[in-house]
């Protein structure tokens, strides 16, 4: 969306500006046709790498152009594959980054790979932080390192008629990294997985763009938080129900995270801030996670919690939408700064 300075400078301009955003982050998000998709390959294919290939340590594995073999295919092109090469080892990739051995020795790969792979990405990671247990103080000794940012790619990548991923996944390392537009609007959207790398107590690197998010991350909150962070725990919830039909077990860790999340959300509309580390109920979670209290009981607590929700929805003094106009300011001053780094180079 472009957005001229003049409308900057009027009442007016203000609200045009914030209907337009409105429409944007509201509307239900365009798919692309099916025809124009990648196909999936299936297990047993001969693939190659197109980008340098990484272990768990970040370390180069394997060089672009390895073959391998294709051991698990996702559900759908967006997702990574697991693919095994001659050593035994196995990585994630993603469709972008492999191709059939059948087309790759048919097809001039000198001049028709994707120009992108040529670059690492994740040395544009601008934002990274620690989520998940560790952040939330519900960690244990075999928890997971679970990291998540966002990365800004140089202004002649995202200018370019191939354009940027919208993130960076590393499955091995428990790593995703989204593209800063993305992320952006993600939080406008209350997403609970952004809002809490914004407030996580344990970041690792933030460059200056970053630290202005994080320094006005309040901008990312409105009344937005019920609707959303609700429909992510009725889900969950959905989700261990079936489970327990199917099987007649509760995925613990789910349970508890479904509680930590209404808990989070009420708080939000409460204070206005995001809390991620868990101070009060902290025992009382790590119960629920260890299998120590029954289902039933559980269950009773999420929809006391849901009530609780509503109660504060209704005294919510958070604005019913967040601040577009401020988060759009930030985000094209990023992009200048990203051609200025390059004018300069």
């Amino acid at each position: 969306m472009r957005v001229g300075a003049r409308l900057y400078d009027s009442r007016r301009g203000q609200s045009s500006i914030r209907a337009k955003a409105a429409a944007l982050f509201e509307r239900p998000p365009l798919t692309t046709p099916a025809h124009n998709l990648p196909p999936i390959l299936p297990v047993g294919t001969a693939v190659v790498a197109l980008v340098e290939v990484r272990g768990a340590d970040g370390r180069p594995s394997h060089p672009r152009g390895t073959a391998g073999l294709i051991v698990t295919a996702p559900g759908d092109p967006e997702h990574a594959y697991r693919v095994r090469f001659s050593g035994g080892d196995e990585h994630a990739l993603k469709r972008r980054e492999l191709q059939a051995l059948s087309v790759y020795q048919r097809a001039d790969y000198s001049r028709s790979v994707d120009p992108l792979t040529e670059y690492d990405l994740y040395d544009h990671v601008i934002f990274r932080v620690v989520i998940g247990s560790r952040a939330y103080g519900l960690d244990c000794d075999g928890s997971d390192t679970d990291r998540r940012g966002i990365y800004l790619p140089p202004a002649r990548m995202h200018w370019s008629i191939y354009g940027v991923p919208e993130q960076l996944e590393n499955v091995d390392n428990e790593e995703c990294y989204w593209e800063l537009e993305k992320f952006m609007k993600l939080a406008l959207k209350a997403n609970p997985n952004v809002l809490e790398a914004l407030y996580s107590p344990i970041v690792e690197h933030a460059d200056p763009i970053a630290q202005r998010l994080v320094e006005g991350r309040s901008m990312f909150l409105s009344r937005l938080v019920f609707q959303t962070f609700n429909g992510y725990a009725l889900s969950q919830f959905r989700k261990i129900e079936q489970d327990v039909r199917t099987s007649g077990q509760v995925k613990w860790k789910h349970a508890m995270h479904l509680i930590r999340l209404l808990m989070s959300g009420i708080a939000a509309l409460r204070t206005g801030e995001l809390p991620v580390r868990v101070v009060e109920q902290r025992e009382q979670l790590l119960a629920i996670r260890d299998g120590l209290l029954a289902w039933d009981d559980v269950d009773r607590w999420r929809q006391s919690l849901h009530r609780e929700f509503e109660e504060a929805f209704g005294d919510c003094r958070l604005p019913e939408r967040p601040d577009y106009e401020r988060a759009n300011a930030i985000l094209i001053e990023a992009r200048r700064e990203m051609a200025r780094r390059e004018e300069t180079r």
